[in-house]
């Protein structure tokens, strides 16, 4: 529904009058552009080329200049303009790469008046010159831009932008020989029309292609470009490099920009594509638009200021086959939606908390910021009085600081420089980390480097094949001893009286190992003794002896020389007679477990040798390798690491990670994983550390953050001789067939570092020019140039 606000604006002897209004075209439109009186507008497009008259209440059409019952490609549009001075001379620029200026006072139908056909490619942008009636300037496709006298047939100038296309030529409101252009390849070039052999100043404005641009009605240096990287940038051309004043970051490609009449700091923009809405900003406040515009229900490919003194209507052409006048005082205000809250934490731990204003106003604390370390600190904002808006998302901000030197993250960087994270055995690495973090005063952390080192590093009992080894040489049984006894708690008959025999240079595979139920021996409290405290593995000897006489199961300090001791079988007192019985431990058990035999007979059915080959063990440890494997602390490790990072020290997850690489990395999923190096890169990079940022990049496993040091790395090299861009095909330009960088002291292809003078642009291998500068100041190519190597 259409808005009934309605403006009347004096401007000298006439007044403009009109509302938020719209008219259906037959087609789209591609540009639009108004006449000097502000009465009419003329529509351009493919397939459309109307004048309208603007009245109160509607669009009129006036003039169809598309006649002739042959379609023309001239009459296909990409651009157009009416001329400032001249109300009757209009200009188009066609696809065909026809330029046609078109004079509406003829008396004929047709109203076309010249063509210059010398651009080979679509012209992209025509304009008049801001004083000169009789000049016009072209941009096309081809890369080149004309100048055209209209009193001549052909072209008075061409400029090269040595690019592929130019998008947009503007002249300078204030400078007379002046105009702007942009390119393709961001570039933004100044020239001088009296000077078409080169450029006056080129620099790059935007990161990709810059569509548009437009001088500044007040200012005379500002110039705003913009481009397909979606910003708005302001540019003061009046020193001696262009210096970039403001940026507006819009959400889209920016297809035109148009400054806004009386307004300074007030700029529309209009976007290529996604974005159908127009968009009124104050290039002072970058992040929220002060106004906008969404009639339209597709692209906006072109916009104009009704009249250059008059703020208050905005006339746009659309892909949606509309035209549209819009009223400033009806257009949307997202400022009014923006949020006036906010939170955010600084780099050493200070908060700050934005407000309304009201809230704030009555906290009794409130005092202006002086920068002491009180807090809550309040401050607010020094309001421009010019600013629009500038009452609707006003906020107060409030700073809490912490106290001085409870923030510091100097342990921080510290850490992430004295790290050793690879290049040595894991043990050292541990114990290195642990060091630091000692050092630093984290205990905490240092002692979880000496559980990384124990668990992953630390040497091992004694394997069990060497114990078995030890016990019996030849022996093939692999059970192990599970139990022993305390021999303090040991019967002092048995004590006194027991002995064993050992076999005197046999290799036996009969060996007798006694299993949990055949050896266990109970002391007179009726407790078990299972798992001696005897510090290391015993062999039992002559148990008349003190603990010290006890053996130690060590294979490398064995005594075959002493002879082994039987055991009597009269130091039992048997029930019954001893029959035949099998050698072997097998049969043992069974007896043992027999419900016939009593507990004295089992015990004394187990301990009986009844072969002169078996031996009576006791040792107080397993014969095997009782430490639990690494992989058995992987879950521990794992909720160790996501202990770490969920307290905010992703520095301690991710060293971790690096230095156990494969041992603990396969049990945390990737998706984790790139979270914990994102936020530590992150971290290192806000913290400035650089080298250690990429060592970790480096070290990671993960595909998406390894190759974080390899985007964005372009480096474009240009000939040293034709000055035109290299391929990647080699180090040979494919335009002039010469070696683009060649070493002036060696004469040969610098494919490594090359380092240049910026005085006179010779350089070479790196090593070679500091040589050579070591005992000449001179250039080596011969140039006179005094050359300087700092």
């Amino acid at each position: 529904m259409e808005k009934m606000s309605r403006v009347t604006t004096a401007l000298g002897s006439s007044a403009l009058t009109g509302r938020t209004m719209h008219c259906h075209l037959d087609a789209p439109a591609n540009a639009i552009s108004v006449c000097r009186d502000a009465a009419q507008v003329v529509v351009a497009g493919r397939s459309i080329f109307k004048i309208f008259a603007i009245e109160e209440e509607q669009f009129v059409e006036k003039l169809n200049l598309r006649v002739g019952r042959k379609p023309s490609l001239n009459l296909s549009c990409a651009d157009v303009v009416w001329h400032q001075m001249d109300e009757n001379l209009l200009a188009t620029a066609a696809t065909n790469g026809v330029v046609v200026t078109w004079n509406l006072g003829r008396p004929s139908r047709n109203k076309q008046d010249q063509l210059f056909t010398e651009h080979k490619r679509t012209v992209n942008k025509v304009c008049f010159h801001p004083t000169e009636a009789h000049v016009l300037l072209s941009g096309s496709q081809d890369g080149f831009m004309k100048c055209f006298d209209l009193r001549r047939k052909d072209s008075v100038s061409t400029f090269s932008g040595q690019s592929e296309s130019v998008r947009d030529v503007q002249f300078s409101i204030r400078d007379y020989f002046t105009f702007a252009s942009t390119f393709e390849n961001g570039n933004v070039q100044l020239w001088d029309i009296r000077r078409p052999d080169r450029c006056e100043r080129m620099f790059t404005a935007h990161n990709g292609p810059v569509f548009c641009c437009d001088w500044h009605p007040e200012d005379r240096g500002w110039l705003a470009t913009g481009g397909r990287d979606k910003m708005v940038k302001v540019w003061d051309m009046t020193t001696h490099r262009a210096k970039e004043m403001h940026c507006v970051q819009t959400i889209a490609s920016v297809a035109r920009v148009k400054w806004r009449p009386e307004c300074r700091h007030h700029l529309a923009t209009c976007s290529m594509m996604v974005d159908h809405n127009i968009y009124v900003w104050d290039v002072r406040r970058p992040f929220v638009p002060a106004a906008m515009f969404e009639e339209h229900r597709d692209v906006t490919t072109g916009i104009a200021w009704r009249h250059p003194h008059d703020p208050s209507f905005l006339l746009s052409g659309s892909k949606d086959s509309t035209l549209c006048q819009h009223l400033f005082r009806d257009a949307s205000q997202p400022v009014e939606h923006a949020n006036p809250e906010g939170l955010c934490y600084g780099l050493f731990g200070d908060l700050a908390f934005a407000a309304k204003e009201s809230l704030v106003a009555a906290e009794s604390g409130r005092k202006p910021y002086t920068g002491d370390r009180r807090h809550p600190i309040f401050f607010k904002r020094k309001l421009d009085p010019a600013e629009p808006f500038s009452g609707l998302a006003s906020s107060a901000l409030s700073v809490f600081e912490i106290e001085p030197g409870g923030g510091s993250m100097s342990w921080f960087v510290d850490t992430a420089e004295r790290y050793a994270l690879t290049g040595r055995p894991l043990a050292e690495l541990c114990d290195h980390n642990a060091k630091v973090a000692r050092e630093l005063g984290r205990n905490q952390v240092a002692q979880t480097w000496t559980m990384l080192r124990i668990i992953y590093c630390s040497s091992g009992l004694m394997p069990s094949a060497n114990l078995n080894h030890s016990v019996g040489k030849g022996s093939s049984c692999g059970l192990p001893l599970m139990n022993s006894f305390n021999l303090k708690d040991m019967a002092p008959g048995l004590g006194s009286e027991t002995r064993l025999d050992r076999s005197k240079g046999d290799t036996r595979s009969d060996t007798v190992l006694l299993d949990s139920s055949a050896t266990l021996i109970t002391n007179e409290d009726n407790e078990e003794t299972e798992g001696s405290d005897v510090p290391t593995d015993y062999l039992l000897g002559d148990v008349e002896g003190e603990e010290d006489e006890l053996y130690p199961l060590d294979p490398e300090h064995a005594h075959p020389e002493e002879s082994e001791y039987v055991l009597p079988q009269e130091a039992f007192p048997l029930r019954h007679e001893i029959v035949d019985t099998p050698s072997g431990p097998e049969h043992l058990q069974d007896k043992a477990d027999s419900p016939h035999v009593s507990g004295s007979e089992a015990d004394a059915a187990s301990l009986a040798p009844v072969d002169s080959s078996f031996s009576l063990l006791s040792i107080s440890h397993a014969l095997y390798d009782s430490r639990l494997p690494a992989d058995f602390f992987s879950v521990l490790v794992c909720d160790m690491l996501r202990f770490y990072a969920e307290q905010g020290d992703v520095q301690m997850a991710v060293s971790v990670l690096i230095v156990l690489g494969e041992r603990v990395r396969k049990d945390i999923d990737e998706q984790t994983q790139e979270h914990w190096y994102t936020s530590y890169i992150d971290l290192l990079q806000r913290f400035r550390l650089w080298n250690v940022s990429n060592q970790v990049v480096k070290l990671s496993t993960s595909q998406a953050v390894s190759c974080l040091n390899q985007a964005s790395t372009t480096l474009h090299v240009n000939c040293s001789h034709c000055k035109r861009p290299m391929s990647s095909r080699g180090w040979v330009c494919d335009r002039c067939h010469r070696c683009a960088s060649m070493c002036a002291v060696c004469h040969h292809v610098v494919k490594g570092l090359f380092v240049w003078c910026q005085g006179c642009s010779h350089g070479g291998h790196l090593q070679h020019i500091m040589k050579w500068l070591e005992g000449s100041t001179h250039c080596p190519a011969g140039c006179g140039h005094l050359c300087e190597y700092s």
